[in-house]
């Protein structure tokens, strides 16, 4: 018989969930003290829907997911990029309804699927709806299948017991930090996998949501795809390790030295960028008339460092010569770089940021 998860945390689980509580206490922290806190926002959320969509093998990288929302993308994987596209959506919509007050529930889910599936490959499987057939995880078959999900008749029951568990009503529930319940309800959703598709992805939004909904992060800065994504094989053994065996600890472990080195990393990252942005703002002095204008394309470039003249034109409130010339002005300064090579509809990057938020979303 399956073991049941732990009401309590032993020692040395209890001194790993204290490591990463606190890393995600600086992580909010640093989040509290950007100048620019929507900047920042804008890019951590596409990074996590990135890497969580390349877990399941998307080929997608952060530069042809910000060509696609510009669209101006020939050639990108057109399937792969609308799929963290939806992703993004997603993630965006849960946030805004955690805000306005709705809870954390199988409907707030189900919405949130919707919006994961609703354009690409994914629109033919039941988008906000939970499956009315069975399905299973690996293995052509269900008698070849690594796990075998509740039956279509049983997954609504199921989700309504995990909601319970989620806001900490079951018995002994309430006595598990919200780290341990956020692992715990990650598995339960994966094994219960509700959907006919996108189960990971809303799975491992779950955790996000489920983390600001406490309170414990103000903002989505834990990109934990980025652990799951480096320790792949090592993250399917476990989720495994929990349905076949009850080995919930080494699950548990493994969550929580996750949650501490991605928000050790994230504070990292978020002191780089802000480094990088002051550095290249310095090089803005003795522009002469042409400053302004150059400074508000940079700080443009900043929100979204893929860009194009007449998006930045709009965006800053400037003409179209006046926007291009703020650009040339950074292609000069080694801040911007025109990456068509075309003399029409011209792509600018800024190139350093980019390359910051791409470590570690290579596809793989």
């Amino acid at each position: 018989m399956q073991r049941e998860p732990p009401v309590l945390l032993d020692g040395a689980l209890q001194t790993l969930h204290d490591r990463a509580l606190l890393a995600c206490g600086r992580l909010d922290g640093v989040s509290a003290l950007l100048p620019n806190r929507e900047l920042f926002l804008y890019a951590y959320v596409r990074r996590e829907a990135l890497l969580s969509s390349q877990i399941e093998g998307s080929q997608s990288s952060l530069s042809d997911l910000l060509l696609f929302e510009l669209e101006e993308a020939p050639g990108v994987p057109f399937n792969d990029v609308v799929e963290v596209s939806g992703t993004v959506a997603g993630l965006e919509h849960g946030l805004a309804r955690l805000r306005e007050g709705f809870p954390l529930s199988s409907r707030l889910l189900r919405e949130i699927h919707a919006r994961l599936l609703a354009r690409g490959r994914g629109t033919d499987r039941l988008p906000g709806e939970f499956r009315r057939s069975q399905n299973w995880i690996g293995g052509t078959r269900p008698g070849s299948a690594s796990c075998v999900p509740p039956p279509p008749g049983l997954v609504e029951a199921c989700m309504g017991q995990l909601e319970h568990f989620i806001h900490g009503t079951p018995d002994g529930a309430h006595a598990l930090p919200v780290l341990v319940r956020a692992a715990l309800a990650h598995v339960q959703f994966e094994t219960i996998h509700p959907f006919l598709d996108g189960n990971g992805r809303l799975g491992r939004l779950l955790i996000v949501l489920m983390l600001i909904d406490a309170g414990v992060l103000q903002q989505p800065l834990l990109y934990l795809s980025l652990f799951f994504k480096q320790h792949r094989s090592r993250y399917y053994e476990l989720l495994n390790g929990v349905r076949l065996n009850g080995d919930w600890e080494a699950w548990i472990d493994f969550f929580l030295e996750g949650v501490e080195s991605t928000a050790t990393a994230a504070v990292t990252t978020a002191h780089r960028l802000l480094t990088l942005f002051r550095s290249d703002e310095s090089k803005l002095s003795g522009l002469g008339r042409s400053g302004p204008s150059v400074r508000q394309v940079f700080a443009a470039l900043c929100r979204r460092p893929l860009n194009s003249i007449g998006q930045l034109s709009g965006a800053c409130d400037l003409s179209f010569p006046t926007a291009a010339k703020a650009l040339e002005a950074l292609v000069k300064l080694g801040i911007a770089r025109e990456i068509t090579g075309r003399q029409r509809n011209r792509l600018f990057a800024y190139d350093a940021y980019l390359a910051v938020l791409s470590e570690g979303a290579e596809p793989l």
